[in-house]
């Protein structure tokens, strides 16, 4: 479904991806894991030509979509949950899930704001919410909701977990995996990798700006030697 075949990327002078190369097929879950500033949301970032790559190619569905702006990327059907959240403070709710919503299509629509309710009913009881008066993870779910309603076929989450409590995590980790169910593909950004191992059926590590392993998750389970030296776990 998205392939990145040798990018480069540098901010000025500094050179922050290296040839990085990544498959992620359709109907599944895949993971982007490192520690922290080893290229994971710069890859996203010139996966939505948020951040101009210096080179390499990157194709969605088969269409070679290396430089065409970020809207245009999001239209083919990439939704993105960035790092940080970034709804509209000054939008409630209910205005921050239609926003941005692909309202091209009048039939067949997989989700909708009742859709989205319902997968996160916590947000329903605050639709009428101001978008800065949400908790931390009320955002999240919202961020998420957001990028539904976009319909896509792609689902990328920067950090989708981090900082949030233990019961709201599993809240999200119970929406992916239902996202996962209704046959969207999710590539995920996370440090928890016990959830990710139940989850995700690819996972893909970058180190120092490169995609050092890839593999399953049975495969990342008995790789300790791998998890210790790129995970720190």
């Amino acid at each position: 479904m998205l392939t990145l075949s040798n990018v480069e990327t540098h901010y000025g002078s500094s050179q922050a991806l290296f040839g990085v190369s990544l498959n992620i097929k359709p109907a599944g879950v895949s993971t982007l894991l490192g520690r922290n500033g080893m290229g994971k949301t710069t890859t996203i970032s010139s996966i939505m030509n948020i951040k101009s790559k210096t080179s390499g190619y990157v194709s969605f569905n088969g269409r070679d979509i290396t430089n065409l702006p970020s809207f245009k990327i999001a239209k083919l059907g990439i939704g993105l949950v960035p790092e940080g959240r970034q709804i509209f403070p000054n939008l409630t709710t209910h205005e921050n899930l239609i926003a941005t919503a692909n309202i091209t299509k009048t039939k067949n629509l997989t989700w909708t704001s009742e859709n989205v309710y319902e997968l996160f009913p916590d947000l329903k009881s605050r639709a009428k919410f101001m978008g800065n008066l949400l908790s931390g993870g009320e955002q999240q779910m919202l961020a998420i909701g957001r990028a539904l309603l976009t319909n896509p076929k792609l689902l990328i989450l920067d950090e989708a977990t981090e900082g949030l409590a233990p019961i709201i995590r599993e809240k999200i980790w119970e929406a992916l995996r239902n996202i996962r169910d209704s046959g969207i593909s999710i590539l995920i950004i996370d440090k928890n990798l016990k959830d990710l191992l139940t989850i995700s059926d690819n996972h893909n590590i970058i180190h120092k700006g490169k995609i050092v392993w890839s593999g399953s998750s049975a495969q990342l389970r008995s790789s300790k030697e791998v998890t210790e030296t790129f995970l720190g776990i």
